[in-house]
C-alpha cells in the first residue's frame, strides 16, 4: 500500500529581485590550476630577485674586470687587489693593437666569414628545411631527413674532416671555415618545425592563385618565420665567430687568422705580443693591458648584436621546438 503521508518539503528563500545569493561564492577553476601558475608569495619574490642579482653580478664581474684593466694605465697594475674601475684612464692598449695591423686584419676576416658563412648556412638551411616540410610532394625528402637527424648522433671526426677539406681543394682558404659546418642539424630541425606549423590553407590558396614554390617560400613562409630565422641567424653567427679550432686546422697562413685564433695565440698560448704593435723596437704596455684589450676587441662586436636579436630569441626558438 502506497505511503501517503505528506512529507514536509524544504524552506525555499525567495531573493528579491537582483539581489546576489548569499555565502561565499565557489572560484571555478581554481582547484585545477597548477602550483606554478599561482601567484608566487613575496618570501618567494625576493629570493628570486636575489638569485638573479648574484647570477648578474658573477656574470658581470669578470667582464668588468677586463675592461677595466684594458683602459688602465699600465702603472696602475703594479699594485696589488682588483682593479673594478681605471684610476687613470688610458687607450694606449688599444691604439697598440690596432695601429699593428694584426688585430685589425683579423677582425676584418671574422666579419667577413660571420656575415658570408651566416648568409650561406641560412640560405641553405631554409631551402632544405622548406624542401623536408613536403615529404609527400618531394621524393626522398623522409630518407633525407632521417639523414639529416642521423647526424645529430654520429658525427665523422677531425681526421675524415680534414682529409675532405684537402681533397676538395678548401686548405688554407676561407671556405674551409664555411661550407664544412654551412648547416646545423638541430637549426635545420628548428626551422622546419616552424614551417611546418603555418597553417596548410595559406599554401593552398596561394596555389589555387597560381603562386609557385618560390613564390609561396618568399612571399609567405619567410615574412610569417622573422622570428626563428633571426634566432637561427644569432646561432650561425656566435657559432662562426666563436669558432677557432677551424682555423686552427685549416689555414697556416698567418695572414687569415681570425681574430678568434688570435686571441687564442697571444692570451692563452702567450706568445709574444711584440707581434702586435706597429713597431716591434717601440716599447709596449704591459702584456695584461694587451690581452684584455684584444679580448675585449674580439667579444665586442658580437654583444653589440645580440640585443637586436633578443627579442625574436624566445618566441622564435619556442615556435621551432614546440612540435615535433
Amino acid at each position: 500500500m502506497a505511503d501517503t503521508t505528506t512529507r514536509p518539503r524544504p524552506a525555499v528563500t525567495v531573493l528579491p529581485a537582483g539581489e546576489p545569493p548569499r555565502g561565499p561564492r565557489p572560484r571555478p577553476g581554481r582547484a585545477q590550476r597548477p602550483a606554478w601558475s599561482e601567484r608566487p608569495s613575496p618570501a618567494a619574490t625576493a629570493g628570486k630577485a636575489l638569485v638573479l642579482t648574484l647570477i648578474c653580478l658573477v656574470v658581470l664581474y669578470p667582464m668588468v674586470y677586463i675592461l677595466a684593466v684594458s683602459l688602465s694605465d699600465q702603472n696602475d697594475l703594479a699594485g696589488d687587489g682588483l682593479l673594478l674601475w681605471p684610476k687613470h684612464w688610458s687607450l694606449e692598449s688599444y691604439r697598440t693593437i690596432l695601429a699593428g695591423g694584426l688585430v685589425t686584419r683579423a677582425l676584418v676576416v671574422s666579419v667577413l666569414v660571420t656575415v658570408v658563412g651566416t648568409f650561406v648556412s641560412m640560405v641553405l638551411t631554409v631551402l632544405t628545411a622548406y624542401s623536408l616540410t613536403r615529404t609527400r610532394e618531394v621524393p626522398g625528402a623522409r630518407f633525407v631527413l632521417w639523414l639529416v637527424l642521423g647526424t645529430m648522433l654520429f658525427s665523422a671526426g677531425i681526421i675524415p674532416n680534414f682529409l675532405l677539406v684537402r681533397e676538395t681543394g678548401m686548405l688554407n682558404s676561407y671556405w674551409s671555415l664555411i661550407i664544412p659546418g654551412a648547416v646545423n642539424a638541430f637549426n635545420l630541425v628548428v626551422v622546419r618545425n616552424a614551417f611546418m606549423d603555418l597553417p596548410a590553407e595559406l599554401f593552398d590558396s596561394a596555389r589555387i592563385d597560381g603562386a609557385g614554390e618560390w613564390q609561396i617560400l618568399w612571399r609567405i613562409v619567410l615574412p610569417l618565420s622573422k622570428a626563428v630565422i633571426a634566432v637561427v641567424s644569432l646561432f650561425y653567427a656566435v657559432a662562426l665567430w666563436s669558432d677557432f679550432f677551424s682555423a686552427m686546422i685549416y689555414l697556416n697562413d698567418t695572414a687569415k687568422w681570425p681574430i678568434q685564433l688570435v686571441l687564442r695565440q697571444f692570451v692563452l698560448e702567450g706568445q709574444s705580443m711584440t707581434q702586435l704593435a706597429p713597431n716591434p723596437n717601440a716599447p709596449l704596455p704591459q702584456p695584461q693591458t694587451l690581452q684584455m684589450a684584444v679580448t675585449v676587441v674580439a667579444t665586442l662586436p658580437i654583444l653589440i648584436v645580440y640585443p637586436f636579436v633578443q627579442r625574436f630569441f624566445t618566441k622564435g626558438v619556442l615556435v621551432g621546438a614546440v612540435k615535433g
